[in-house]
């Protein structure tokens, strides 16, 4: 019986599947968008365009917005993407743009496909859409047999995000699609951000999303689902206009119609940052572990970065440094310079599991002198204002969700990485490093004036046991254990952290 199990788990072949590329440079030029930032980008010559979108609700409005300006092509690669209210309506907006001959690529990760079959197979039925599926599960359900047959590829996943239009502006950074992301939800918000982007970078964008596209992770969803026909896609638009018309849906066709997104790329008064930007990624081999040290976004960014001098802002909402990265954070803060992390508390994270490996490497950390924030599950701030734009990293009832660092103030990344094992070595990651003095003081302003108002604060205390300072006003409340969490969770997590699981996380 385990041998037919295995023998039905085999992955189809790749044999025949079509080669697409982004669309040439200078056809993406003559488009709408082309002729609107033409002029802007001749002002400035070899840098890029930086427009962050701190905001949940303008970062849906934009890529709606930008789906329907777009005459050419999208290419859309995601490790998330839920068939919920947003979901929906992106994949109408996606659909409306190949209705009117644009020509569509949809990436996504299989992991988190569950129950979007349908809707896969009957976009894939358009003629103008084709969907792809990275490192995909033979069996469609249940997934948990991919992981007994095939644990090592099915461990690997890709965690890219990215949304191009025409191949003239780029969305990138750690949204995925789905409504906590976007802010209407009455479950947990997750606080994100990404950036939009015009200039030389959303080639290099481009160029890597061909290297997914095209590479043997990526399979035709065709050859995994069963067809839906016209039928599906019927269904498919059924449900959007159905979703369009529910309460919820409010605050999403709010946000379309007071965005001024578009309009300003028209009057050429969007406040887009200026810099020399650099698209880092791993090589898509790492899907099947098969890239070398020198083909991973962290090798990539070592090299253009090199160590950090005298300040390392960093924003992670899953964060494991493990011995090696403690130590490499430990050692930074040693020779003198300032280390400030922010990630979750434990009443903000949504992975009991990720707070556990941090939570044994916290002591290391403080005593190297390391300043450890943890997000509060209220906390609500603006990291970065729109006087510099990052928006609000927080709402009631958020957990922070944004991957960012500054370095020097000089450095910003902006992107997909956690600062964790899975990132690092097992899933695939993108991002942006730009070279901006005004993003990275920004950056350092917050964590000088505001990350501490809506986090805790971690220190040890004169007996040498963790204490976790609160600002309220002008109260400083100390805790003595994790906040507002119970004796029972707390024990889970330390059983948690006892467990060689650190290198899964």
């Amino acid at each position: 019986m385990f041998g037919l199990l295995l023998g039905g788990c085999t992955l189809p072949t790749l044999q025949g599947r079509s080669m697409t590329r982004a669309l040439p440079l200078e056809q993406a030029r003559d488009t709408t968008l082309g002729e609107l930032v033409r002029d802007r980008l001749d002002r400035h010559p070899e840098r890029s365009g930086i427009y962050p979108l701190g905001d949940a609700h303008e970062a849906f409005a934009a890529r709606v917005l930008l789906a329907e300006a777009a005459e050419q092509t999208l290419d859309l690669q995601y490790y998330i993407w839920h068939n919920d209210t947003s979901g929906s309506l992106l994949f109408d907006a996606v659909r409306r743009a190949a209705d009117r001959g644009v020509r569509v690529r949809l990436l996504l990760d299989d992991n988190n496909t569950v129950g979007l079959d349908e809707t896969l197979a009957a976009l894939d039925a358009h003629p103008g859409i084709e969907v792809r599926l990275f490192n995909p599960f033979v069996v469609r359900s249940p997934r948990a047999i991919g992981y007994v047959t095939d644990f090592s590829r099915a461990n690997r996943r890709m965690h890219n995000k990215t949304f191009t239009i025409d191949n003239q502006i780029t969305i990138i950074g750690g949204r995925n699609v789905g409504d906590e992301y976007f802010g209407a939800t009455r479950g947990v918000l997750f606080s994100d951000l990404d950036v939009m982007a015009i200039g030389p970078v959303v080639q290099d964008v481009s160029d890597d999303f061909d290297r997914y596209w095209n590479s043997r992770s990526s399979y035709p969803a065709s050859r995994l689902i069963d067809s839906v026909g016209r039928e599906g896609l019927a269904r498919v638009v059924a449900n959007a206009e159905q979703a369009r018309r529910l309460p919820r849906s409010q605050s999403y066709l709010a946000a379309l119609e007071a965005s001024d997104l578009v309009n300003g790329l028209v009057r050429g008064d969007l406040a887009f940052e200026w810099a020399t930007a650099w698209m880092v990624s791993d090589d898509p081999s790492k899907g099947l572990g098969e890239a070398q040290e020198q083909e991973l976004l962290t090798s990539r960014l070592g090299d253009l970065l090199g160590a950090p001098g005298r300040q390392l802002d960093l924003v992670s909402p899953y964060f494991v440094p493990m011995k090696e990265g403690t130590e490499w954070l430990a050692g930074l803060a040693e020779q003198g310079g300032q280390v400030r992390v922010l990630t979750n508390s434990l009443e903000a994270t949504d992975v009991a599991a990720v707070h556990a490996g941090y939570s044994k490497r916290r002591r290391d950390l403080l005593d190297a002198g390391v300043e450890l924030f943890e997000l509060k599950r209220s906390g609500a701030m603006d990291m970065i204002t729109h006087s510099s734009p990052f928006g609000r990293f927080g709402s009631s009832g958020s957990s922070l969700h944004a991957k960012t660092f500054a370095v020097d103030e000089k450095w910003v990344f902006i992107g997909s990485f956690n600062f964790d094992p899975r990132s690092a070595r097992l899933n695939t990651e993108t991002g942006f490093l730009i070279e901006s003095p005004a993003l990275a003081t920004a950056m350092d302003d917050a964590f000088d004036n505001r990350v501490s108002e809506q986090s805790y604060r971690v220190k040890l205390a004169d007996d040498g046991h963790l204490i976790w300072h609160e600002q309220t006003g002008e109260r400083d409340i100390i805790h003595r254990t994790e906040p507002n969490i119970g004796l029972l969770r707390r024990i889970g997590v330390k059983v948690m952290s006892w467990l060689p699981i650190e290198w899964l996380l």
